[in-house]
């Protein structure tokens, strides 16, 4: 193999102490980044072959990141680096981690890698025995075990070679939690039955302990994740990890490994939606974290393209409203060749974000209503390691959007997350759980006894809390048509539905067998009190049937029951249903309203691209302010708006407004 003469000065170079360098940015304080991934493959005849330091020059000085993340070894299991570890594509040209190493260290920009774990397809074709094995005994072509010899042998290895030859900064580690799957390996067979006394492992939902056995999956992954970051640490104390996906809403569990900071790259082409849910869920976590938009799209039977500024920042906007990180994964060719029109995107799109940098990063949100993303019931319903699908969020989902069309500020939070902080919310929303445990149903009666609110959408969690909700169950849930009698109109919402009789609370919604809602009405939606606090419930699948549908209609017939819960939210807005609102505080402690307009959001794969994103306004506000402010204006434009202070109540007319804008009040 032959390598460019430019590799070998770059790895002398970074040999020199470089005394004039600041440190770059931590990962911690880190605002705005970049991903470059290509996966190398075996295939590869030009890695690195067009890529100088002049056009990585060119990249930082436009974009100006907080760090690159760079290519190293992707899911085939090829690196994209001359290691003598692991295995090198045959198709390295130029060490292209050196050249980026030499330029974002002159530049103080921290420099991370993209490093596949436990998918890696060379890896297990060439050690079989380091393979995940399926329930009918077959070897993963991609997948390793984590009860193996992976970790030791390569995983651990390969980071602490490829770390001390480029002095990275840190690790972003994919192919992790999503990648685990259920394994029937000697090693995984052994281990159950010493923790357990089984001689079989189930194979199906329908075989005893088979929720035990995707529990034994979830700790050994954890026991593996926590063995090599701490190798890493131990190696490089102040060397900043993630895994990939770890700790979000594919795996909602609580933070047991000592990662540094938490990541995702969310949907390329459901982004904004996804992102919604994703960012939220992150931000209630406690932990610094970002989020990655892909920096590209495409159709069906088309190859990838360019997204555009404006759909970027729109995708961007999502994140930084709940206070994160952002960071966008574009790829250079295959020989690393950067386009113009690419650097040029991504400075336009970094020039947004920053410009309301101090007003996003990091705020915190005033708590409004608490959504539950339920880590019980996911981990129940998922059949995998960790929920990959997207199945199981979906009427969470559902829930949320047509929460924030009704214009409430929402936060997403597990069991673990909210129970020590329930008080703090005005409403609870629980979507479709099927299941909970006894302590956390006591600790939301006891909320709701001392003057919360709890609103229950659909008839598994309906369920769970039966002698409270004022109505007597009438047989099985049947699935049904159903048309919901809302106060905007008549709205399908066919499914599950569990009829119900009243015995203490009020109905206050109807469900038909027709559109013709003047008659053969079923009680679909109830409110009852419970200590100081008041309970609602609609019996049948409203936020799934708004994930899949988003008809007004059925936004209304939730936001009537919310509404009698919770009816004066510390933030009010007029203004159309495509405005998100997130109440939060600058990390300095002002009191600030983040708005996105989500107009023209792509959301379907025939819509993958969009360039113009439509203005809205006028939009008017009226905030909980019990005194009356200093100075009220907006980020970016620091505009002064015209605004009026009475009985506690603040109210600002914003005149029109693009994609995003925050509102700080003083």
């Amino acid at each position: 193999m032959k390598f460019n003469p430019l590799f070998i000065t770059a790895i002398l170079w970074l040999q020199i102490p470089n005394l004039c360098a600041a440190d770059p940015i931590p990962r911690q304080d880190a605002f705005f980044g970049l991903h470059f991934d290509l996966h190398p493959q075996k295939s590869d005849t030009e890695l690195g072959a067009d890529i100088t330091e002049a056009m990585i020059e060119k990249l930082l000085s436009r974009v100006k990141p907080d760090y690159v993340q760079y290519d190293c070894k992707g899911h085939a299991g090829y690196a994209g680096y001359p290691t003598k570890i692991g295995t090198p594509s045959p198709g390295i040209v130029k060490d292209s981690l050196a050249l980026w190493r030499s330029v974002t260290q002159r530049n103080d920009v921290g420099l991370y890698i993209h490093f596949s774990g436990v998918w890696d397809s060379v890896a297990v074709e060439k050690h079989p025995e380091w393979a995940r094995i399926d329930a009918e005994g077959k070897a993963d072509a991609n997948a390793a075990s984590v009860f193996g010899p992976y970790v030791d042998e390569l995983l651990i290895p390969q980071l602490k070679e490829v770390v001390a030859a480029y002095d990275l900064d840190g690790l972003w580690v994919d192919g992790e939690c999503w990648s685990a799957k259920l394994d029937y390996s000697p090693a995984a067979l052994e281990q159950w039955k010493k923790e357990t006394g089984y001689e079989e492992a189930p194979k199906s939902r329908t075989d005893a302990h088979w929720l035990e056995w995707k529990m034994f999956h979830r700790r050994h992954f954890e026991r593996y994740l926590c063995h090599w970051v701490d190798a890493l640490h131990e190696f490089r104390p102040d060397l900043q990890i993630t895994s990939n996906w770890m700790y979000t809403t594919l795996a909602p569990t609580a933070i047991v490994c000592n990662l540094d900071y938490l990541s995702g790259d969310y949907s390329p082409g459901q982004s904004v939606a996804r992102a919604q849910v994703d960012a939220r869920y992150l931000a209630s976590t406690g932990m610094p974290w970002d989020l990655m938009a892909w920096g590209f799209n495409k159709g069906e039977n088309l190859q990838w393209s360019l997204k555009t500024p404006v759909q970027l920042q729109q995708e961007a906007a999502v994140v930084l409203m709940q206070g994160g990180g952002f960071q966008i994964y574009n790829n250079p060719t295959r020989s690393g060749y950067l386009h113009d029109a690419m650097i040029e995107t991504l400075g336009q799109v970094s020039d947004f974000c920053k410009k309301y940098e101090k007003v996003s990063h990091k705020s915190a949100s005033v708590p409004q209503v608490a959504l539950l993303l339920s880590t019980e019931s996911m981990w129940d319903n998922s059949d995998q390691v960790y929920s990959t699908s997207g199945k199981d969020i979906q009427p969470l989902e559902g829930a949320l959007q047509a929460l924030l069309e009704l214009h409430y500020s929402v936060d997403i939070l597990a069991e673990h997350h909210l129970q020590p902080r329930l008080s703090e919310f005005p409403l609870v929303v629980i979507p479709e759980a099927h299941k909970l445990t006894d302590d956390f149903k006591e600790a939301l009666m006891n909320y709701v006894e001392e003057g919360g609110n709890l609103l229950l959408l659909g008839e598994k969690c309906a369920r769970l809390f039966e002698p409270a909700l004022g109505v007597e169950f009438v047989g099985a849930p049947e699935n049904v048509r159903a048309e919901l009698a809302a106060s905007t109109g008549p709205v399908n919402a066919n499914g599950d539905w569990q009829k119900v009789k009243l015995t203490s609370a009020k109905a206050t919604g109807y469900r038909h067998p027709t559109r013709d809602t003047r008659k053969d009405g079923d009680i679909a939606a109830t409110i009852a009190d419970h200590g100081k606090g008041r309970i609602g419930a609609i019996y049948g699948p409203v936020a799934l049937g708004f994930y899949r549908g988003h008809h007004p209609y059925l936004r209304q017939f939730i936001g009537d029951l919310a509404k009698q819960l919770f009816s004066k939210p510390a933030i009010q807005i007029d203004g159309p249903p495509c405005v998100d609102v997130a109440l939060r505080k600058t990390k300095d402690g002002k009191l600030s309203v983040h708005l996105l307009n989500r107009m023209n959001a792509p959301v379907s794969d025939r819509y993958g691209i969009i360039d113009y994103v439509p203005p809205v306004g006028p939009i008017t506000l009226r905030i909980d302010l019990k005194d009356k402010p200093e100075k009220v204006y907006t980020v970016p434009r620091n505009r002064r708006l015209r605004e009026s202070w009475e009985n506690g109540v603040l109210t600002v007319t914003l005149p029109r407004m693009q994609v995003y804008s925050v509102l700080v009040v003083e």
